[in-house]
């Protein structure tokens, strides 16, 4: 299987695994990965994602050769789905706005569109050989699915700027310290501590969270007033649908003193 789902409780993990092309994506993984993302937006039961790559790689980027093989026609013709109209981007969920958070875990390279997908996700957590950058620089082949708009909004303008003109590699360290991912953790584990915080989000009140998190991700472009009354619109009923509730279980004892465990 291309593209496969293990689920454990309310979390999800969605593996993609073409190992033996260090999981560059080719237009198969791409609808695949795609269709993966809108199962796990609508299914009720299903509250964070985890995306890993499987056999030590996230995902090399595109596939360069299956590109070279194809029209440029044929390309996008590929990645329509004729049924809905809908048109992916060539490394599938792209350009997908889910209402659900999805973690990335980084084994090895995520670069050129790998490194596009990891930026997609709300977080990520790298192992510490892994490494991102815009390979893709080298070939002439632009940055198509979110790079440009996602990563100065994650790391500054003047650092994007840098990655995406030099192409050069980043490593894990490097990304930590510039904003790039979260979590760095040792090679091998960056799967296992994105599950472990994709649980502990999934305990959590998901209308409040998932308001919190489109406001946030929400706001970049508004102008103060309108990002403040974005924000309420979206959360405004949270208060009654799950604020008071929760508010009523810290009355009767419940997470005193930052505990998170007693909830």
């Amino acid at each position: 299987m291309p593209v496969r789902i293990e689920k454990t409780g309310a979390v999800w993990t969605v593996i993609h695994s073409r190992p033996e092309a260090r999981n560059a994506m080719d237009v198969a993984h791409a609808r695949a990965l795609y269709q993966a993302f809108l199962d796990f937006e609508a299914d009720e039961a299903a509250h964070v994602a985890v995306f890993w790559g499987e056999g030590g790689a996230f995902c090399a980027g595109w596939d360069l050769k299956q590109v070279a093989a194809l029209s440029e026609g044929e390309a996008w013709e590929a990645l329509a789905f004729p049924e809905t109209g809908d048109v992916i981007g060539p490394m599938g969920p792209s350009r997908l706005e889910l209402s659900k958070p999805v973690i990335a875990a980084v084994e090895g390279p995520a670069v050129a569109g790998g490194m596009e997908l990891a930026i997609w996700a709300d977080m990520r957590v790298m192992a510490e050989s892994a490494f991102m950058g815009v390979y893709c620089r080298r070939w002439g082949v632009p940055l198509i699915d979110g790079g440009t708009v996602r990563l100065p909004r994650l790391v500054g303008e003047g650092r994007a700027m840098d990655l995406i003109l030099t192409g050069r590699k980043v490593g894990a360290e490097e990304a930590l310290r510039i904003g790039l991912c979260e979590y760095v953790e040792p090679d091998g584990s960056a799967r296992a501590r994105a599950e472990e915080m994709a649980h502990g989000i999934a305990r959590f009140p998901q209308g409040c969270l998932r308001a919190d998190r489109a406001s946030a991700r929400g706001q970049a472009g508004l102008g103060l007033r309108e990002a403040l009354r974005h924000e309420w619109a979206g959360s405004k009923d949270m208060v009654r649908a799950e604020g008071a509730a929760g508010a009523a279980r810290f009355a009767g004892g419940k997470g005193r003193h930052g505990d998170f465990d007693d909830i």
